[in-house]
C-alpha cells in the first residue's frame, strides 16, 4: 500500500460520524422561495416556512405564500461535508448563520415545533424576538406539547415559538388550549 492510501484509511477509520443538524441559511432579500428550489434540486433537506397572506392592490386582492422568517431557508446538513459547499454556492445564498466560519445548529425541537404550527394551519404571525417570559407547554388539541413562551397580545393568549439563532419568533393563538409552566 502506498502511503497516501494508508493516510486515507487512517483519516475514515477514526474520523467522526458525520452528523446532520438543522441550520439557518441566510438569503439575498426575496431569494428564500428561488434558495429553497435550488437547494432541493441539488437533493439538500430543506424547509421554507410560509404564510398565506391577503395582498390588496388598488386593483385587485390576491391570496398570497409568503416566508414566515423573510431573509431566511433551513436546511439539514451535516457541517463538514460536500453539501454544505453545494448549499454555499448556491444562488441567492448569503450564509450560514452563525459566528466566525462557523454555523450555529438550529436544536431539533424547534424546527419540529414550526412545522407542527404550519401543518395544522394555525393562525400564525411574525412576532418580535422574546428572551424573557415564562415557558410553557400545551397540553391537549392539535398543537399538544407544544412548548414556548407565553404571552398576551390584545387579550387574547398566544403562545410565542422562537428560532434562537436567527432571533426570530412567531406567534401563535392559543386561546382555548390547556398550558402548563415548565420547570426551568
Amino acid at each position: 500500500m502506498m502511503n497516501a492510501d494508508i493516510e486515507t484509511i487512517f483519516e475514515n477509520s477514526f474520523s467522526a460520524p458525520t452528523v446532520s443538524n438543522w441550520y439557518a441559511v441566510q438569503t439575498m432579500p426575496r431569494h428564500e422561495k428561488k434558495v429553497s428550489c435550488e437547494l432541493t434540486a441539488k437533493d439538500i433537506c430543506c424547509f421554507l416556512p410560509v404564510i398565506s397572506r391577503r395582498r390588496q392592490w388598488s386593483d385587485r386582492q390576491r391570496i398570497i405564500d409568503e416566508p414566515l422568517f423573510a431573509g431566511y431557508v433551513f436546511a439539514r446538513i451535516a457541517f463538514r461535508s460536500k453539501n454544505r459547499i453545494a448549499l454555499l454556492n448556491t444562488r441567492g445564498v448569503v450564509g450560514l448563520v452563525g459566528g466566525r466560519g462557523s454555523a450555529t445548529p438550529i436544536p431539533e425541537h424547534e424546527i419540529i415545533a414550526i412545522q407542527q404550527i404550519i401543518e395544522k394551519r394555525a393562525l400564525v404571525t411574525p412576532h418580535a424576538f422574546l428572551t424573557v417570559g415564562q415557558r410553557v407547554r400545551i397540553r391537549g388539541g392539535a398543537l399538544d406539547g407544544l412548548e414556548g413562551i407565553l404571552k398576551s397580545i390584545k387579550g387574547d393568549q398566544s403562545l410565542i415559538v422562537s428560532i434562537e439563532s436567527i432571533q426570530r419568533s412567531i406567534s401563535v393563538t392559543i386561546s382555548g388550549y390547556a398550558v402548563e409552566p415548565i420547570a426551568q
